[in-house]
């Protein structure tokens, strides 16, 4: 069952009101996003899509249905699960340190890779500064960054704490796993996510865009970013080579769900491994109850249980959303990065879908 944009809200058995649907209508109607897509798959195993608003502020164009999206962070568990395939084969030990793979690299202000592990990196415990400018890309969205150029604009800046003895969300710590995947398997991380995940499980409208590629593929809303003048200035075209590990995905909300779902369920990953991954630390400068393990959160549903996602987030586009250990799946995203109040309403969109 799919309902198109802006179309009257669907209607089950009952005269019940589609709470996703609504919940899409209210994030353009009353939180202005330009538009909202989602894709859930329920208990009885189908998958529905939904949308509202418009794919095109300027002609005003319907948002395609099940559009492709730049997925953001939601890159940070592809990369994840490549590093704990190769540990599976043997290639790589998650408490080996980053001088293991990477000699001499990681070398700064409090800032040693012969003390930070590969599991500390993935988990965010490396204390590792951030080298995300965001005024830069904001300013040069189409500007091309190769990641030792990333990489020097952190190790510019201080250690922000011993690794190990804290939690914080820094996109440095998975430049660093790409990084090394490169080191491992020589070849380039797009090949290895392509060829490891997206071909494995058939996701037929994800992909890791190659060097100097600033497109959507495949039909897509356009993703805005919205001025202090309350404007919308178009960041659809866009080089994603400054979120490369950490966020250069492209996507659709059913892949999304398809992936996290074949993670949960062990197609991508031996037993071993993917219970390191969902081996977790406190979060909650995320969420009240969020967890975080490998490359993959866990947040509590109100319907009792967690479910386990990521989310991203990247000029034009946010996503939230994942999966639980039955099977169900939501992924909802919105064409503008959200403020505080939406942003809770699409978290609250995602437990209400898997909940219902």
């Amino acid at each position: 069952m799919a309902a198109t944009a802006l179309a009257p809200t669907a209607a089950f058995a009952g005269g019940r009101p589609d709470t996703v649907q609504s919940g899409l209508n209210a994030l353009v109607k009353d939180d202005g996003m330009p538009a909202a897509l989602a894709s859930v798959k329920g208990r009885d195993g189908r998958t529905r899509t939904y949308t509202a608003g418009v794919g095109d502020l300027t002609t005003g164009a319907k948002v395609p249905m099940d559009g492709q999206v730049r997925a953001g962070s939601n890159t940070k568990t592809f990369t994840a699960v490549v590093v704990l395939q190769l540990v599976a084969e043997g290639k790589l030990g998650l408490d080996a340190s980053v001088d293991t793979y990477l000699p001499g690299l990681l070398r700064g202000d409090g800032i040693d890779g012969r003390n930070i592990t590969v599991r500390q990196l993935l988990q965010h415990t490396s204390g590792l500064p951030e080298y995300v400018n965001k005024d830069a890309i904001l300013t040069s969205p189409k500007r091309y960054y190769e990641p030792r150029e990333l990489l020097d604009a952190a190790l510019a800046q201080k250690a922000h704490f011993a690794p190990g003895t804290r939690w914080e969300y820094c996109n440095t710590n998975y430049l660093m796993a790409g990084l090394i995947i490169q080191k491992v398997t020589g070849r380039p991380l797009g090949e290895e996510i392509n060829r490891r995940i997206v071909d494995r499980i058939g996701l037929r409208h994800t992909y890791f865009p190659t060097p100097g590629d600033t497109s959507i593929h495949e039909a897509h809303p356009k993703g805005y970013n919205q001025d202090a003048d309350g404007s919308f200035r178009d960041y659809t075209e866009l080089d994603p080579s400054w979120g490369w590990a950490a966020g250069a995905v492209v996507s659709t909300n059913s892949d999304l769900d398809a992936f996290f779902a074949a993670l949960l369920g062990g197609r991508l990953l031996p037993a071993a491994q993917l219970a390191e991954m969902r081996t977790t630390v406190p979060a909650d400068e995320v969420g009240p109850g969020t967890r975080y393990g490998l490359g993959l959160m866990s947040r509590p549903l109100s319907c009792g249980g967690v479910y386990w996602g990521h989310g991203g987030t990247i000029p034009g586009y946010e996503t939230a959303g994942g999966a639980t250990d039955d099977g169900r799946a939501v992924s909802i995203a919105v064409t503008t990065i959200p403020g505080d109040a939406p942003k809770q309403h699409v978290a609250a969109m995602v437990d209400s879908a898997l909940c219902r």
